[in-house]
């Protein structure tokens, strides 16, 4: 930085011997020694740029690097109340696009604007060691520029900000497009989704347009004060020259160094606008690094047998709407307990205070005799497995997807295959354990999915299994295959069951029936279709819909 600043201010300072001493002393002597002083100057600057350059990238690729780490660490501590009120592609769009934006002021923008507000110390020193009377006189139309820049800077943070937040709805936009793709061919709203990221997308394109323009008129307004000042030094410093009280290479090396001057205060003035961009950018990043997670864990680790799971007195609200009321049970080790009721009843929400994703409004939550908020987030969440009706495959191997998250013991991914009936199916592909699936697992069938996240529940051989609507795409010989398998595994487990088709559930030894989050009836399924008017309903319906 300081060798490319310098090599600056030497480029201007050789004018003055090149001219005083070669053009008009005629100094042969001169003639040979400076053409290579020029050489040397440009290459210390060349190098000191280089060096700059590179150190700069190096420095802003780490904190970029650092940033988006802290950053996805942050995020995957949030509840899940928090995603599901943020759209994907906007944390995607802050993780990369606002982060790329720091990279570029940390590894070009701050470097540049330290070098050339160098440039313009040395330079400035310069003109006044030549001519400190000039230099004053080109000097004094820069302050008219103070409260235009201020103005535009403003105007700049505050189009930057908006600019970002439609990028991120553009991003959104397009995750949702591409995950929802077999929906929309279905319906053939190819054009309807077109038109609309194409409405987005031209809005986008008219606040760049603002920006640029705001960014730009930095240029000219610099360069027409640049001239009047220009304009007065030629004709003082002509004066000067005439006169005979200033050389001719003094002039003209002042002259390059005013120009060359010039230059860095207009392009720190650009940069300093531009820098508005990053604030904008730092703002929404850490508005995420400094948001607190709304559920915390405790400091007590869940390390020994479950034997029993409490809930007493459990309430819980999504956003002031009442989703379970005073729901009291107890599940214990070896037993299936299943939930019922119609879609609203509250099974979800009891699976979702198990796994801790929410707290409860009122009550208390206990495994064994620890309380719920005093457990780590990790070993609670170690000691459950959960499979829902909504699959989630990743783009890896079989292996790799059954195993998630833990090394891969070949022998007990082939065993859970086995146990989740889908075994049979991957044994036949030609790469067997470690055939890759596609992205959402379309080179599946859904059947097929849904036993893959059955056998990577069982892979984790937890403590306690959740399996909500978890054999809803079998059919029925798989399903009773399965519930066989899971009859072995919940021996030793605790087992919470929720069930639309009541058949899967014969066997739980313990029936939960809900209705409006309220617990109105309990006990086995005999009793319940003897005893509860609202599980005889459901029963119904049940045998309705087979």
């Amino acid at each position: 930085m300081f060798m490319a600043a310098g090599g600056a201010a030497l480029s201007a300072y050789i004018i003055k011997p090149v001219l005083d001493k070669i053009f008009i002393e005629k100094d042969e002597h001169m003639l040979y020694i400076l053409p290579f002083a020029l050489i040397a100057i440009y290459t210390f600057k060349s190098i000191g740029k280089y060096l700059q350059v590179y150190y700069a990238s190096y420095i802003g690729l780490d904190i970029v690097t650092r940033i988006r780490d802290r950053m996805l660490e942050k995020i995957l501590t949030f509840e899940i109340d928090f995603f599901n009120k943020q759209r994907s592609g906007e944390l995607i769009s802050r993780t990369v696009n606002d982060v790329e934006r720091i990279k570029l002021v940390v590894s070009n923008m701050i470097p540049h604007l330290l070098r050339e507000s160098l440039t313009i110390i040395i330079l400035l020193g310069y003109i006044l060691y030549l001519n400190p009377l000039m230099a004053i006189m080109s000097l004094v139309f820069l302050p008219l520029a103070a409260k235009p820049l201020s103005k535009l800077a403003k105007k700049m943070k505050v189009l930057s900000f908006t600019l970002q937040e439609k990028i991120s709805d553009l991003t959104a936009r397009l995750s949702e497009m591409f995950n929802s793709i077999e929906m929309i061919k279905a319906n053939g709203v190819e054009a309807f989704e077109l038109q609309k990221f194409k409405e987005e997308n031209h809005l986008i394109n008219k606040i760049g347009r603002k920006a640029v323009r705001t960014t730009e008129m930095v240029s000219p307004m610099m360069e027409i004060l640049g001239s009047f000042a220009a304009a007065l030094i030629i004709f003082y410093g002509g004066k000067q020259v005439i006169a005979g009280d200033m050389s001719v290479g003094s002039f003209f090396s002042f002259l390059t160094a005013l120009f060359m001057l010039y230059t860095p205060i207009k392009t720190v003035s650009r940069l300093y606008n531009q820098l508005q961009d990053a604030v904008a950018a730092s703002e929404r990043i850490f508005s995420i690094i400094d948001r607190e997670p709304q559920i915390k864990g405790g400091d007590e680790r869940l390390h020994e047998e479950i034997r029993e799971i409490r809930f007493d007195d459990v309430s819980l609200s999504y956003d002031g709407k009442p989703a379970l009321k005073h729901i009291s049970f107890t599940a214990k080790r070896g037993q299936k307990v299943a939930l019922v009721g119609n879609s609203g009843g509250g099974k979800s929400s009891i699976v979702n205070l198990l796994l801790r994703f929410y707290d409860p409004d009122s009550g208390e939550i206990t495994f064994n005799e620890h309380h719920i908020r005093n457990l780590t987030l990790q070993s609670l969440r170690e000691s459950i497995s959960i499979v829902t009706q909504r699959v989630y495959i990743l783009k890896d191997t079989i292996a790799s997807n059954v195993a998630y998250g833990r090394a891969i013991d070949e022998a007990k991914v082939i065993d859970a295959l086995k146990q989740a009936n889908a075994w049979e199916f991957v044994d036949e592909l030609p790469q067997g354990i470690h055939t890759p699936i596609n992205e959402f697992g379309t080179n599946l069938s859904g059947g097929q999915r849904q036993r893959i996240a059955i056998a990577r529940a069982i892979y984790r051989d937890p403590q306690i299994f959740i399996f909500d609507e978890a054999t809803s795409a079998l059919d029925t010989k798989s399903e009773k295959k399965i519930t066989e398998a899971l009859e072995n595994i919940a021996k030793e487990k605790i087992m919470f069951i929720v069930a639309h088709r009541l058949k899967t559930i014969e066997n739980a030894d313990k029936i939960i029936v809900l209705k409006e989050g309220e617990i109105v009836c309990e006990g086995a399924h005999e009793t319940l279709l003897a005893h509860c008017e609202e599980f005889k309903h459901l029963h119904g319906l049940t045998q309705t819909e087979a």
